[in-house]
């Protein structure tokens, strides 16, 4: 690694505390930002979604587990298809050690894909993930909310995904959405992100950004990223991909 410029310790402190007016402003303004996202306006979810789970069929409500708040990821796993997203398993990875935690902040999560539930416990099984992962298959939801698209959109090339922001779709692509419940049971759709919008989610990215290499993605976006029993140091690792259809 080349180094950066050399400098005597009290210069770098001059530079670093330069720096922290940099980070303290930003700190302000993500603060500001996520009051401001809490306080958008809410939605009314009319539609009764019913969802299959190791435990039988789920509603929406039913994967709040009786907290008041649910955080939902869509899983890109599509039909018909072996792929794996590693994008989607790297943030996935980080999920079961903060739901410790979040889950006594009244947060559920629960992943959702459209493939058959037998597929999601395929992936599950290998990635050793313990968190509520349902299917859609049959539903609406993944449209609905913005992380799958049908033929004719994928055709017509509109940029659809991320609010109408990005082009190039596919039959399912990343998306996070929120959920509330009201004291008498109604459900909100109150949040959704998509593309960088869930990046935050993935803690590795936070140590990266703190070291001279940043996230060291050589010219493109997560390219070392892998399945993490693909990693060449993994026990019984696969090949790179191996996975893709």
């Amino acid at each position: 690694m080349t180094p950066n410029a050399i400098v005597s310790r009290a210069e770098w402190i001059t530079a670093r505390k330069a720096h922290l007016e940099n980070e303290r402003a930003l700190t302000h303004q993500r603060d500001a930002l996520y009051a401001e996202r809490r306080a958008l306006p809410w939605v009314k979810v009319d539609q009764d979604y019913v969802f299959a789970s190791t435990t039988g069929p789920k509603r929406l409500a039913d994967l709040f587990a009786g907290r008041s708040q649910l955080f939902v990821y869509n899983f890109m796993l599509t039909p018909g298809s072996d792929h794996i997203c590693p994008g989607c398993s790297y943030l996935s990875d980080h999920v079961d050690a903060a739901r410790q935690h979040f889950e006594h902040a009244d947060l559920s999560f629960a992943a959702i894909s459209r493939v058959p539930l037998a597929r999601i416990e395929q992936v599950r099984e290998r990635m050793g993930w313990r968190f509520e992962w349902v299917s859609s298959e049959g539903t609406s939801f993944n449209f609905d909310y913005g992380a799958s698209f049908t033929p004719e959109q994928i055709a017509a090339d509109e940029p659809l995904y991320n609010y109408g922001t990005t082009s190039g779709l596919a039959p399912d692509i990343h998306g996070t959405s929120v959920f509330a419940k009201g004291d008498d049971g109604q459900v909100y759709h109150t949040y959704s992100a998509y593309a960088r919008g869930n990046e935050v989610l993935a803690g590795a990215f936070a140590f990266l950004d703190m070291v001279p290499k940043g996230r060291n993605e050589g010219g493109q976006t997560m390219n070392w990223v892998r399945l993490h029993d693909e990693y060449e140091d993994a026990p019984d690792a696969e090949p790179c991909c191996a996975s893709a259809a």
